[in-house]
C-alpha cells in the first residue's frame, strides 16, 4: 500500500528541513533502509534512509524544497499503484515550469532542401551570391518551391525575437552563476538543471571555462550563518598572551592518569574547563541576546569548532562548569569521532553559551573568529610559539600562546572583554586556581 513519506525530524528543535539532492528517481526500487536523499537543517546535513520498502511513485518536494517537519515529500507504493488518493502538492516538475523568463533566440529555420541541393534559379543564386545571402534560409515562391530573383530581392533577414520559456529557480542560478546566455537552451521551451550542466560540460570540453559549484549541504548552511552572525554582532577581537609553560606541565602531570582511563588529554579539553570556570565569573559573557532581553545560562555549554572537508561543525559539550575534567574530555573526543564519522546528533549542535577554536596547530598566532549565533563571545586559539621574554631582568625562552577573543560589543563592552581575558590567562597561568 503506497505511503506519504514525510520530512523526518531529527532533533527536538527542528522544524524544518531543506532537500540537499535526492539520491533516487522516480520508478525505483527501494529497500528499507536505502538513502532517499539528503536532508540539510541549519546545523549539518543528515542522510535521509526509507522508512519502507517498494517503488518511489512521486517525488513531492525537489531538490532545494524547504519543507516543515512531517509534511509530505515523496510518494513509495507498489509499481503502478494508484495514488490519486493521497495529496502531496504539486510535482517539482509543475514548480520548475511556473518560473518563465524572458529569453532571446533565433526564429529563422533552414530551408528543407532534397539531396542537399538547394532549389533555386541561377540568376538566384547568383544574386545570392552577390548579396551574400544564404540560400538556405529563403522560402522559395516559385514552381515546387524553387528560390526566384524576386525572393533573394525581398529577402530580410528575420530579426531575433523574444520568447518565453521556462526555466528552473536552480538552473537559473547556475546560468547566472557561470556566465552562461539561456537563448542558447531555449530550443524546447523549458529549461531544467540538467541541461544547464550539460552545456557547461560541452563548453568545457571547447575552451578553458570557470568552474561553478552549486553551494549545498554543510557549505550552503555555514555561509548563511556566518553572513547573519556579520550582519548582526558588531564585534571586536582582543588579543592577550598567554604564558602556557604552565598549562605544558599540567597536562604532563596528569597524562599518564588519563592513559591509564584510556583517556586523551589535549589543551583544548584544559582549555575548555577553564573557560568554563572563567564564564561563571562574568555571566554576561555566558549569555544570548534575543530581541531586546539578555538571556543569562546558568550553565556553560562549550563548543568546540571541529574542521571536516565539508565544513566545520560546532557540537557542544553541555555543563563544563560542573564536570570533571576527564569526563569532558571523554565527551570532546566522542563529538570529535562523531563529526569525523558523519554521525553528530541534532542535540549536540544546539543550546551553545560559548565556543572555542583552535587554529593553532597551522601556525597561526592571531585571528579574529565570527561569533557562533545566538552566543556573545567566540575564543579563538593560537600557536604555541617558543619566544624570548624577560622574567626577572632575565631573558629566557617560554612557550607563549595568543588568545584571540571576539566578543559582541552590544553586551561586552572592551573592559569586561579585557578582564574575562585576562581571568583565562590567570587560570592557563596558574592551573591550580582550579582547584580553589
Amino acid at each position: 500500500m503506497a505511503q506519504l513519506i514525510v520530512m523526518p525530524k531529527f532533533g527536538l528543535t527542528m522544524t524544518e528541513g531543506t532537500i540537499g539532492s535526492w539520491n533516487v528517481a522516480v520508478g525505483d526500487t527501494i529497500a528499507e533502509g536505502d538513502i532517499l536523499c539528503e536532508i540539510e537543517t541549519d546545523k549539518l546535513t543528515n542522510e535521509f534512509e526509507s522508512p519502507k520498502a517498494g517503488v518511489l511513485l512521486k517525488i513531492i518536494e525537489d531538490d532545494g524544497a524547504t519543507v516543515t517537519c512531517l509534511e509530505p515529500i515523496a510518494i513509495i507504493g507498489e509499481a503502478n499503484e494508484d495514488i490519486s488518493g493521497l495529496s502531496g502538492g504539486t510535482t517539482p516538475q509543475a514548480a520548475e515550469e511556473a518560473v518563465p523568463i524572458e529569453v532571446t533566440v533565433r526564429s529563422e529555420t533552414p530551408v528543407k532542401t532534397a539531396g542537399g541541393r538547394i532549389n533555386a534559379s541561377p540568376l538566384a543564386k547568383k544574386l545570392a551570391k552577390e548579396k551574400g545571402i544564404d540560400l538556405s534560409l529563403i522560402t522559395g515562391t516559385g514552381a515546387k518551391g524553387s528560390i526566384t530573383v524576386d525572393d533573394v530581392n525581398n529577402y530580410t533577414p528575420v530579426a531575433e525575437a523574444d520568447q518565453k520559456v521556462s526555466v528552473s529557480p536552480v538552473a537559473k542560478k547556475m546560468a547566472e552563476a557561470s556566465g552562461l546566455d539561456l537563448s542558447t537552451l531555449a530550443g524546447d521551451g523549458r529549461i531544467m538543471k540538467k541541461d544547464v550542466a550539460a552545456r557547461l560540460t560541452e563548453s568545457s570540453t571547447i575552451e578553458t571555462a570557470p568552474e561553478t559549484i552549486l553551494l549545498k549541504g554543510m557549505r550552503k548552511t555555514i555561509a548563511k550563518r556566518m553572513s547573519e552572525s556579520w550582519s548582526i554582532s558588531p564585534r571586536v577581537t582582543y588579543t592577550r598572551p598567554v604564558d602556557a609553560t604552565a598549562m605544558k606541565e599540567f597536562r604532563a602531570k596528569l597524562k599518564p592518569e588519563f592513559d591509564k582511563r584510556g583517556l586523551k588529554l589535549t589543551f583544548n579539553h584544559i582549555i575548555m574547563k577553564v573557560c568554563a570556570q572563567a564564564l561563571l565569573e562574568y555571566p554576561h559573557i555566558n549569555g544570548s541576546l534575543v530581541d531586546d532581553t539578555l538571556v543569562l545560562h546558568p550553565h556553560a555549554h562549550i563548543g568546540l569548532a571541529i574542521g571536516l572537508d565539508s565544513g566545520l561543525l560546532v557540537p557542544n559539550v553541555k555543563n563544563c562548569d560542573s564536570k570533571p575534567l576527564s569526563q569532558i574530555a571523554a565527551e570532546t573526543e566522542k563529538l570529535i569521532a562523531d563529526a569525523k564519522a558523519g554521525c553528530t546528533q541534532m542535540d549536540d549542535l544546539v543550546g551553545g553559551t560559548f565556543t572555542l577554536t583552535n587554529l593553532g596547530a597551522y601556525g597561526i598566532t592571531s585571528f579574529s573568529p565570527i561569533i557562533n549565533q545566538p552566543e556573545l563571545a567566540i575564543l579563538g586559539i593560537d600557536a604555541m610559539v617558543d619566544t624570548p621574554v624577560v622574567i626577572g631582568g632575565q631573558i629566557t625562552i617560554r612557550p607563549m600562546m595568543n588568545l584571540s577573543l571576539t566578543a559582541d560589543h552590544r553586551i561586552i563592552d572592551g573592559m569586561l572583554a579585557a578582564q574575562f581575558l585576562q581571568r583565562i590567562g590567570e587560570y592557563l597561568e596558574n592551573p591550580s586556581l582550579l582547584l580553589v
